[in-house]
C-alpha cells in the first residue's frame, strides 16, 4: 500500500511539472529563430552550378555584396527609404559582383534583378519553416544559376543568420523525422519498480 501511495504522489508531481517544462522548451526554441517581417528585402544568390568552385565563388560574392549592402541599410528604419537606396545602387552591386568574378579568373555572366516577386523555395531550419513564395529581393544569378542558392534578409538586416544551412523541405529525410518522433521515453520510477 505504501508503494502505491508513494507512486501516486510521484506520478502527480510529474504530471504537474512536466507540461510546464514542455511549454518553456517550446518558447525557448521559438525565440532562437528570427521571424522575417512582412516588409523585408531579401538577398538571394544563385550559383552557376553545385561544383565546389562555383559554390566558393557564390560565397565570395555573398561576402562582398552582403558587407556593402549591410553598411548602406544599417541605420535605415523605413522600408521605402531602403527600397529607393537599393534600387539606385543596383549598378554598384553589379560592379561588385563582376569585380569578384574577375578577381577569381572566372568568366561567368551575371544577372542582377531587384523585384517584389522573386521566387524562393521552402526551407526548413531546425523546426522552423520558411515558406516558399514570391518575395521582394535582390536576385544575383551567376552564370546559369543552376547551383544551390544562398539567401538572407537585407532589410531589416538579418544576414547574420545563416539561412544556407537550412534543408529544402522536399529533401527532408522522413525516416530521420520518424526516428526522432518515436524516441523512447523512460521514467526512472518505472525502472525503479521494475516496470520498464
Amino acid at each position: 500500500m505504501k508503494k502505491l501511495v508513494f507512486f501516486a504522489f510521484i506520478f502527480i508531481i510529474i504530471f504537474i511539472t512536466f507540461p510546464k517544462q514542455g511549454i518553456s522548451q517550446t518558447t525557448d526554441s521559438f525565440e532562437e529563430y528570427q521571424v522575417i517581417p512582412d516588409d523585408a528585402i531579401r538577398l538571394r544568390i544563385l550559383a552557376n552550378s553545385d561544383n565546389e568552385a562555383d559554390q566558393d565563388l557564390k560565397r565570395l560574392v555573398r561576402d562582398r555584396v552582403n558587407e556593402e549592402i549591410t553598411d548602406w541599410v544599417e541605420h535605415i528604419t523605413d522600408i521605402e527609404e531602403a527600397r529607393r537606396l537599393i534600387e539606385l545602387r543596383i549598378p554598384e552591386i553589379e560592379a561588385i559582383v563582376e569585380a569578384v568574378i574577375k578577381e577569381e579568373g572566372n568568366d561567368n555572366e551575371v544577372g542582377i534583378e531587384y523585384d517584389r516577386n522573386v521566387a524562393f523555395p521552402t526551407k526548413l531550419y531546425g523546426s522552423f519553416l520558411y515558406p516558399a513564395g514570391e518575395y521582394e529581393a535582390v536576385l544575383i544569378t551567376i552564370g546559369e544559376g543552376k547551383g544551390a542558392n544562398w539567401w538572407c534578409v537585407l532589410f531589416p538586416p538579418l544576414c547574420f543568420l545563416d539561412f544556407s544551412n537550412g534543408t529544402s523541405v522536399a529533401a527532408v529525410d522522413t525516416e530521420e523525422v520518424e526516428e526522432e518522433e518515436s524516441a523512447e521515453v523512460k521514467f526512472f520510477l518505472f525502472e525503479w519498480f521494475g516496470w520498464s
